[in-house]
């Protein structure tokens, strides 16, 4: 699973380059808004608003900007938007498996968009369920064990929970059930280890490594996908190597 610790490197820095371009909020306000739609306005009560609004306190998004959202996700405000949580699934090339989780108040404009990405690619939207099968909904946290023991960190981690931990360098991810995010995220903050990430999402089963040409076009597509405004989150089975890591942030 060494290729997620590497495409969560790619994350973070991701996600500082949407906040320079203003589309980080944008998204975090979208999250926002669903979480308190789906659960409820009170991050207490609502596990999956609390993720967000703690991903959103640690973006610097303004508290009267998360305040807000919160409020139209519920409906407390007067200018609610109706948005649906959408995921679609598709191929990359040389076969890889991606699941594309996109938020929208237009199911048409997101699906041409998404399906326009996959084509310039080289790859292909698919039908529901083409790819589904090869996930698993699950919890995940990213830590950052630098200057720690990473294998005490995973101990740590297994003792509370978790189903599976993969150490990578310095970046220990944490896998655990739908049910027990809550109960690792806590222990581990507990013990003051660094949690750079916390989510809800879907892991491969089993992860497919194409050749270093293949997996960098599937790299471009999945950055491709994530700049979509729609798109909140791209998961794929994609391995990925150093060396392919290296050409594709050389380009």
């Amino acid at each position: 699973m060494s290729g997620h610790s590497k495409w969560s490197t790619i994350k973070r820095k991701k996600g500082a380059a949407d906040a320079k371009r203003g589309q980080l909020f944008t998204r975090l306000g979208r999250e926002l808004m669903i979480a308190a739609k789906e659960g409820g306005p009170d991050p207490d009560a609502n596990f999956r608003l609390r993720l967000v609004v703690d991903k959103a306190r640690a973006a610097n998004m303004p508290k009267e900007n998360i305040e807000r959202a919160i409020q139209r996700g519920a409906g407390i405000s007067k200018d609610g938007v109706a948005l649906e949580d959408i995921i679609y699934e598709g191929y990359g090339p040389g076969g890889t498996a991606l699941m594309v989780e996109v938020m929208t108040d237009n199911r048409n404009r997101s699906v041409a968009e998404v399906r326009r990405v996959f084509s310039r690619h080289g790859g292909n939207l698919g039908e529901t369920g083409c790819v589904g099968w090869m996930f698993e909904r699950k919890g995940t946290l990213t830590i950052n064990a630098e200057g720690q023991d990473a294998e005490a960190i995973a101990l740590d981690a297994i003792d509370a929970g978790a189903e599976d931990v993969k150490v990578d360098g310095d970046v220990v991810e944490v896998y655990t059930t739908v049910e027990d995010l809550q109960k690792v995220r806590d222990a581990l903050l507990e013990r003051k280890y660094t949690v750079d990430d916390v989510e809800l999402g879907w892991v491969p089963k089993t992860l497919f490594q194409p050749d270093q040409k293949t997996a960098v076009q599937n790299l471009r597509l999945i950055e491709a996908l994530e700049e979509l405004d729609d798109v909140q989150a791209v998961h794929s089975n994609l391995d990925i190597t150093d060396a392919a890591l290296a050409e594709f942030e050389a380009a």
